[in-house]
């Protein structure tokens, strides 16, 4: 193969950095910006390239030994190489390029990062038998610790020999502000996937799933039956943890955050100068957010289209004033949204926390219409974000505030909460 010597451009959504070819644009995995290196080409898809390093002529200062003696083989962390001020800024400014795509200006010097420490934060993982995929392949990294994880599932690690963990997809959550399970076990929880054909009904998945806390199979199954979607909450799931000093119910097997400490710095962030009468949490999951703002409202609407969310919803919010709707957001505006109006007043607030794809069409049109004074938009896709956040800036609102939401140290990930305001 022939080698090249570039000088590094800046560094792209994704973490790889850019260079030029003879004109093409080429991106290279675990380099910096404004590195001088050797590469080779590993793949040519015509108008760009990817290229791997086979030396590093002149490195750059923000250039550090990896803590991780898997990285580059591990398909988790991408940007462990460089120091963590330089990775926050680079996530930063990854952040700010985005927007500006969009015709959106906003200053990366006005982005707030809010952080906590970059190692030993993460609880949550989704195994593959015992270990984590191999980047860009299926293989298996059987791991014995993660610089990362938290001294919870660092422990099980540990104490847990490869070959005797899970066979599968194996759900962990590991994180001392676990409060439901009793003291003397460890603050863990080990959940397997059924081996059989996947169902998203909890009650069938009680009998398929072996569900095990600290390597003990759990056999007594308590629960609890939501009002409103009849559907079956299994306690083998069945995880609480505390936040904000408010207790918060999920389902390990469904989705959380996965760094706990800078949820907790975030709260106050989404909830700030907030209160009123009717505010409206979309995409509102377990209820994270509605259990904290039902005490700053009188009344909270939930749209969560995963029905099994809701049943944990339901049972943080009790004693709340507050209605939750089983369906998608488009859903819900056709059916629910006027309805919902009439009954309990406009809307003072909006939540807004998506999956990767974004807002759907139909919601990000109807709350663009609408003439909801603020909204909070937290996002896990700076693209669609960016996406929504156009159109929205189109129907009249402002992006007032921008944090960068530094959930997930030593990769390219990026989590945000964006403030928009109405302009009169």
């Amino acid at each position: 193969m022939i080698a090249h010597t570039i000088i590094t451009d800046k560094m792209v959504f994704g973490g790889d950095c850019i260079a030029k070819i003879e004109g093409k644009n080429i991106f290279i995995p675990y380099a910096i910006p404004g590195e001088t290196v050797e590469v080779e080409i590993e793949k040519d898809l015509g108008d760009y390239a990817y290229a791997k390093i086979v030396n590093i002529v002149k490195p750059s200062p923000h250039r550090v030994i990896p803590p991780c003696s898997y990285y580059g083989q591990c398909g988790g962390c991408n940007m462990m190489h460089i120091d963590c001020e330089e990775q926050k800024k680079l996530r930063v400014q990854m952040l700010s390029d985005i927007l500006e795509r969009e015709g959106i200006n906003f200053d990366s010097e006005n982005i707030e990062v809010v952080e906590d420490s970059p190692l030993g934060y993460r609880s949550r993982f989704q195994f593959h038998s015992g270990g984590l995929m191999e980047k860009r392949t299926n293989k298996i990294v059987p791991l014995k610790n993660c610089p990362c994880a938290t001294p919870e599932v660092n422990k099980y690690l540990s104490e847990v020999p490869y070959e005797e963990r899970p066979k599968g997809r194996v759900h962990v959550f590991g994180v001392e502000k676990i409060t439901s399970i009793p003291d003397g076990y460890d603050r863990i929880i080990i959940a397997e996937e059924p081996v059989k054909e996947k169902t998203n009904c909890l009650e069938k998945n009680a009998s398929k799933s072996r569900k095990t806390v600290n390597g003990r199979l759990l056999k007594k199954q308590k629960q609890i039956r939501h009002r409103f979607t009849g559907t079956v909450l299994n306690e083998h799931n069945f995880c609480t943890v505390k936040l904000c000093d408010k207790e918060i119910s999920f389902d390990v097997q469904g989705f959380f955050q996965s760094n706990l400490k800078v949820l907790e710095k975030a709260i106050p962030h989404v909830l700030k100068d907030l209160e009123g009468n009717h505010v409206l949490d979309m995409y509102a999951g377990a209820g994270t957010f509605s259990t904290f703002l039902a005490e700053k409202f009188k009344h909270v609407t939930l749209v969560e289209h995963n029905r099994d969310a809701l049943v944990y919803a339901e049972r943080n919010l009790i004693g709340k004033s507050h209605e939750s709707f089983g369906v998608s957001g488009e859903t819900w505006i056709k059916h629910h949204a006027e309805n919902c109006i009439k009954t309990h007043g406009a809307f003072d607030a909006v939540i807004i926390d998506p999956p990767r794809q974004g807002m759907e069409k139909e919601v990000c049109k109807w709350i663009s219409n609408s003439d909801i004074p603020e909204i909070r938009y937290v996002s896990c896709d700076p693209a669609t974000m960016a996406r929504d956040a156009a159109y929205l800036i189109k129907g009249g609102y402002k992006l007032s505030k921008l944090y960068l939401l530094d959930f997930y140290p030593q990769t390219s990930h990026i989590e945000s909460l964006s403030f928009f305001t109405r302009v009169r």
